[in-house]
């Protein structure tokens, strides 16, 4: 349904006949860990974000999973490799 609250006429997934069904009855304005990402939106309220109505929450428990401006470092550890497993493994296992 059609928000009409914060942001009318764009799409909500908590908007229902009776109104808003998200827990607070509306959006919240987004946070500080929120600036720069490409989902705030300007609404009746200020700027909140397009993609989940209580960006407190979602910084909470460390990075948002919506937020575009911040980039995920993956650590890979270098790996111990046995040398007589790895030239087994090199040479395919073949047997004489």
């Amino acid at each position: 349904m059609q928000c009409q609250t914060v942001l009318p006429g764009t799409e909500c997934t908590f908007m229902a006949k009776s109104g808003c069904v998200f827990p607070d009855g509306s959006c919240q304005t987004v946070v500080e860990n929120c600036e720069g990402c490409e989902r705030i939106v300007d609404g009746s309220i200020g700027q909140v974000c397009g993609a989940y109505p209580a960006p407190a929450k979602k910084w909470a428990n460390g990075i948002c999973n919506f937020a575009t401006h911040v980039k995920v470092e993956i650590k890979v550890e270098d790996l111990k490799v046995n040398p007589l497993k790895a030239s087994k493994k090199a040479s395919g296992g073949k047997k004489k």
